[in-house]
């Protein structure tokens, strides 16, 4: 098969012919359709999340596919079927770590799912069938930004209704959390990014406020919004300074979760008071998502209308062109790639 390999950090992915070992237990091979691209692995390709112990080694956590062959144990999904492959761990078997080698039969790591490749060998907690009247494509967004984002609001904010929302940074889980947030008819609903497209989109989401970080001053224009600060706040811009400022954008006993992932080695600065005055801040772990129970009820919400989950996508990419997907990403091109792999599976 052909897949995408990182060589090196800050350097091209490789596109090359890669060869699986015979599943093992709890393992599933997957022939992929489509793969998203997040800035986890943008991030590392470039080298922000610091040492890489693993290259060469396979990225892609996002995609759907059809299960070709399942191994020993698997019981979840079968031969045939329609899937989503995601990051977050769900119910099923934590298989081992899949063998893949180069030409020269040289080692090539992957964790329990990839997706920057024509053919997966996925750990059965990995997957969750396709929900019916979810297209492909679609079922991307099911892998990782719709579950964190919508999960943010969902699983863990759980808003009041007439609340006053803010979202920091408007890419694919940011999005994803503003059309969650907006499910709770929110008195006010501000979307803040630098990108006038992005929240020209917000506003078609529900979004009642819209400030533009590149020409307005976030916090003093926030707080004259909500009359002196946000019930909650959402933060996935991926900056440690914008992890402050949702913060310090709250009213006291507001609260602000963060699903980004600042450069390694970054640190955030609080002020000790504002805690003491009942301000909350946590991060999310991909937004408290149990996959196999939150994709169900997240694809309902899809076909009925209130994820309207297709203004996220690009214009699908080819495999051979994911460093362009990748540079178009970090640029602020898109707001979330994908890969076209297989479009016949569809």
């Amino acid at each position: 098969m052909k897949a995408a390999v990182l060589q090196r950090l800050n350097q091209p992915l490789l596109i090359k012919n890669i060869s699986y070992s015979s599943l093992e237990y709890g393992q599933v091979l997957v022939k992929l359709a489509y793969s998203g691209v997040c800035h986890s692995q943008l991030m590392e390709a470039r080298g922000n999340r610091g040492e890489d112990r693993y290259l060469p080694h396979l990225l892609g956590h996002e995609g759907t596919g059809i299960v070709i062959e399942v191994g020993e144990g698997v019981t979840k999904v079968a031969a045939g079927e329609k899937v989503i492959l995601g990051w977050i761990k769900g119910e099923g078997i934590e298989a081992v770590a899949p063998k893949y080698f180069d030409d020269a039969q040289r080692k090539v790591n992957a964790g329990g799912v990839t997706t920057f490749n024509e053919y997966a060998v996925v750990s059965e907690n990995r997957l969750v069938p396709l929900p019916k009247g979810v297209p492909m494509d679609i079922g991307v967004l099911f892998g990782c930004a719709l579950p964190t984002g919508a999960g943010i609001v969902l699983n863990e904010l759980k808003p009041k209704k007439n609340a006053s929302i803010a979202i920091f940074g408007l890419g694919g889980i940011g999005l994803s959390a503003l059309m969650a947030a907006n499910i709770s008819a929110p008195r006010q609903l501000i979307a803040i990014d630098i990108e006038e497209d992005k929240l020209t989109l917000a506003t078609s989401f529900g979004a009642t406020h819209t400030i533009n970080a590149s020409n307005e001053n976030v916090l003093e224009r926030l707080r004259e919004i909500s009359d002196g600060g946000v019930d909650y706040s959402v933060e996935a811009s991926g900056n440690a300074r914008i992890i402050e400022m949702a913060f310090e954008g709250l009213k006291n006993g507001g609260l602000s979760i963060f699903a980004s992932h600042p450069k390694h080695g970054e640190r955030i600065s609080l002020d000790p008071f504002a805690l003491i005055c009942g301000k909350q801040i946590r991060g999310s772990w991909g937004g408290a998502s149990q996959p196999d129970r939150d994709i169900k009820k997240l694809a309902t919400l899809y076909t009925e209308g209130k994820l309207p989950l297709e203004k996220l996508l690009s214009e699908p990419y080819q495999l051979e062109d994911i460093n362009q997907a990748l540079d178009d990403l970090e640029s602020r091109k898109i707001i979330r790639a994908i890969i076209e792999i297989n479009k016949d599976l569809t």
